[in-house]
């Protein structure tokens, strides 16, 4: 089976529907083993997800790392990189120009490459937007110039950054995460209309909104409210009752927005990423999906503020 492919904007990147993400790598989420970390990176490019992303903040630096060492034997041009530059701890972000040719040679290293095909300024929602305008992106701007970075974007949580900064920048690709799932379209409803007749490149991440529409337990950090946990609960368990995982609709509604390139799922466990390529390959149940949208109707577009009040 092969993963389906959509252009990323105006580049002539053609992305998996569905891309690897390489955050597990750095053990963000539970501690990893080496063995299922570099056989993860192998099947989902054996199954096409050939779009890998990564950062500099995932395992602070430990993701890049371990793709590299996986990836050095494996042709170039088989597959696409993505990386970020700015935040480099939970509390610790630097968007400065000098940091960002320092930060792209340093993930070139890691990554043992000599060029990234996305690189993206990472959750800028904690500083100033003038700054990612003014500085960050122009000093991404030469790094691309100089071959070492293709294409150059931005990334993070609530909507207003993209659409500000889209505004008064120069963008080729945007990354958006939990902003386009089964309980929250707010990337397609209030970004895509703004953004895709600009020819930027959308891509979204997080189809599981951080577990909450799987059957797994919810993180302790979890942000969603009491009202849309109970609504996730009620999904899931109509799901069960039809036979099916939530998280399976979760990733075929995802999935299935053709103004979205590719739509990012991260995992360290290989049996996870065969699970979704089987389920992109089986039809939506499209009533069942009706059913699953309306139980989330009431708390559709609920989401939280993240960064500094004034981008959200």
């Amino acid at each position: 089976m092969q993963v389906q492919t959509r252009k990323l904007g105006n580049t002539d990147l053609q992305l998996p529907v569905i891309g690897f993400g390489a955050s597990s790598l750095g053990a963000e989420f539970r501690d990893v083993q080496l063995d299922e970390v570099f056989a993860s990176v192998r099947v989902a490019l054996e199954l096409g997800m050939n779009l890998i992303d990564t950062s500099a903040y995932y395992g602070r630096g430990m993701s890049e790392v371990l793709l590299g060492i996986e990836l050095q034997n494996v042709p170039r041009d088989s597959y696409m990189l993505c990386s970020k530059l700015g935040r480099y701890t939970p509390d610790h972000f630097d968007f400065s120009a000098k940091r960002v040719g320092e930060s792209v040679d340093v993930s070139l290293h890691r990554l043992r490459t000599d060029h990234l095909d996305i690189m993206l300024c990472h959750d800028i929602e904690f500083v100033p937007l003038n700054q990612i305008i003014e500085e960050t992106l122009p000093a991404l701007r030469k790094a691309q110039e100089s071959g070492k970075v293709r294409y150059i974007g931005i990334s993070g949580y609530p909507m207003k950054i993209f659409k500000e900064v889209a505004a008064k920048a120069d963008l080729d690709c945007i990354l958006s995460y939990n902003q386009y799932t089964l309980q929250n379209t707010r990337l397609a409803d209030e970004v895509v209309p703004e953004l895709k007749p600009k020819g930027v490149g959308i891509m979204n991440a997080g189809p599981f909104a951080a577990r909450l529409l799987t059957n797994a337990p919810l993180p302790e950090w979890h942000k969603d409210s009491e009202e849309v946990k109970a609504a996730a609960r009620r999904a899931a368990k109509l799901c069960a009752d039809n036979g099916v995982d939530i998280a399976h609709a979760a990733l075929q509604f995802s999935c299935a927005n053709e103004d979205l390139a590719t739509t990012i799922a991260g995992s360290a466990n290989p049996d996870n990423i065969r699970k979704w390529a089987s389920w992109l390959d089986t039809p939506i149940d499209d009533a069942l999906m009706a059913e699953v949208i309306q139980i989330f109707e009431p708390v559709k577009n609920i989401s939280h503020p993240e960064g500094l009040p004034e981008n959200n």
